[in-house]
């Protein structure tokens, strides 16, 4: 079974399918005035493609021997057992996540779990600034962007990396705050930084953290 992804483009003339950055999924694009069930028919037809392009993939990366969570790096162990959940567990040599299932699923299963806890932390976050300053986002979205960390639409749909749940918990405030005061200015004038900072007191030293570490977390996990 081959997890497809599914993203909406206004500007796409037709639908596209792709392989995803990791070479384990498929992407499907829907234009404009698509349908979610054209897009199903859509990678239907073409399954023999996505199996024929993953088939010929190279090998998978290998799981992290050590990913960061809110700033703090963990062992990744895999337990081989069918049985049981995600957990942390403090070691000797530090902390560690647990993760069950065999080796294949594992890789899956930590980011599926680091997608989870991205969007809990995000939605606190963006609940607490939105509400300091009198806003409300229509909607909160995940993505994994290597452009960006964060954008805001116009029509108040905040989207976020979901890798931010890697960076200390300052980070990713920082990152909520300057998406939330998009809400009140869509541009990065003088008063827009002032609501920013007013969100976030540690906003230099965020962006600093990212501008020195955001690189390297995009080849995790």
């Amino acid at each position: 079974m081959v997890d497809v992804t599914v993203r909406r483009n206004a500007r796409a003339r037709r639908y596209t399918l792709r392989l995803d950055r990791r070479g384990d999924g498929a992407i499907v694009t829907i234009p404009r005035r698509g349908t979610l069930m054209e897009a199903k028919a859509f990678v239907a037809r073409h399954a023999d493609w996505i199996a024929e392009r993953l088939t010929a993939r190279p090998d998978l990366p290998e799981v992290p021997t050590a990913v960061p969570i809110r700033g703090v790096v963990h062992q990744v162990l895999s337990t081989g057992s069918p049985r049981g959940g995600i957990r942390i567990v403090a070691l000797d040599a530090g902390p560690a996540i647990e993760i069950p299932g065999e080796a294949p699923h594992v890789r899956r299963r930590l980011t599926d779990h680091l997608k989870k806890e991205a969007r809990a932390d995000l939605v606190a976050a963006v609940a607490r600034h939105a509400e300091a300053l009198g806003v409300r986002p229509t909607a909160i979205r995940l993505k994994d962007t290597t452009s960006r960390w964060g954008s805001a639409s116009a029509r108040g749909v905040l989207a976020f990396s979901w890798r931010l749940v890697m960076v200390p918990p300052f980070v990713l405030d920082y990152v909520a705050a300057h998406e939330v005061a998009h809400l009140k200015e869509m541009n990065h004038s003088d008063r827009f930084w002032a609501i920013c900072e007013r969100l976030c007191p540690a906003t230099d030293a965020a962006k600093a953290w990212l501008k020195k570490n955001g690189a390297g977390l995009h080849r995790l996990p």
